[in-house]
């Protein structure tokens, strides 16, 4: 059954075959092929790690942007310790007190506790359908937001302020283009390089690792709890099977990340250098 009876190399022959198959078994425990498994878990975790970094990055950018640009001011100071005590508590922390606060708790009964969607979903109209999605996952992306999003914010302002103190923006200064222009036109694409390389990081870890306690606490069975579960249980075609999709959507993530580098700035064109 477990394959113990082959040798160490025919083993793994027939794990790297199947495993280009992406045919991971059947778990342990749950009666199911674990690709089916995967497929089905994964439509939450997509929707978490989606829709965090998405957020996380529309915040951090503009927000570390204007603390660039207002180094020193009270706007800087008091923002920074906005972000360092949102750093300094977890996210399952903050998911525990918007649900005592906004999920019927001790004050507001205004979101639902558990899962993705209601249970009249399918009834729902289009729209419906959409609002009512958006609805379950407000309180769980706060939650890992707010706990993420500090990173990023003072990656991007440092690099910002680096770019800003070089000689080509005094040049462009003196030329007489704006401040705007200035920003937009010269110093984001040479800033931006480092807030893509932080990217892939950032998607991977609230995708798998940041929204672990998350879904616990929400109720949200994605692939981070079915994964947990299946260590605690001993399932290891599970987590041998989560490990595997999860190592090759980093790589493709990654893949992107040092893709996106050549759009943002020519300069960068691996095909032109000499080996």
């Amino acid at each position: 059954m477990y394959g113990f009876d082959k040798s160490a190399p025919e083993r793994l022959w027939i794990m790297v075959k199947n495993y280009a198959r992406l045919d991971f078994g059947d778990s342990f425990f749950r009666d199911a092929k674990v690709i089916d498994l995967i497929k089905e878990k994964m439509p939450v975790s997509i929707s978490l790690g989606l829709w965090s970094t998405l957020i996380m990055y529309l915040v951090s950018i503009p927000l570390g942007i204007a603390k660039a640009t207002r180094h020193g001011s009270h706007f800087d100071v008091w923002t920074s310790s906005a972000i360092i005590v949102g750093y300094a508590i977890p996210a399952f922390l903050f998911a525990i007190l918007l649900i005592v606060v906004f999920a019927g708790g001790s004050y507001f009964d205004w979101f639902p506790l558990r899962g993705l969607t209601s249970n009249n979903f399918d009834e729902l109209s289009w729209g419906g359908k959409i609002l009512d999605y958006f609805w379950h996952l407000a309180l769980p992306i706060t939650a890992l937001v707010i706990g993420n999003f500090a990173t990023m914010t003072l990656l991007t302002k440092n690099s910002f302020l680096d770019e800003i103190n070089k000689q080509y923006v005094v040049t462009a200064k003196a030329k007489g283009l704006t401040n705007h222009r200035v920003l937009y036109g010269h110093v984001f694409r040479n800033a931006m390089l480092l807030v893509i390389a932080g990217f892939p990081s950032a998607f991977i870890g609230i995708f798998f690792t940041g929204s672990l306690l998350v879904e616990v606490i929400f109720s949200l069975d994605g692939l981070g709890l079915m994964s947990f579960e299946a260590a605690i249980n001993r399932d290891y075609p599970v987590v041998f099977g989560t490990l595997f999709i999860f190592t090759l959507l980093g790589l493709i993530v990654k893949l992107i990340g040092d893709l996106t580098y050549t759009l943002v700035d020519p300069r960068i064109d691996f095909a032109s250098r000499e080996h």
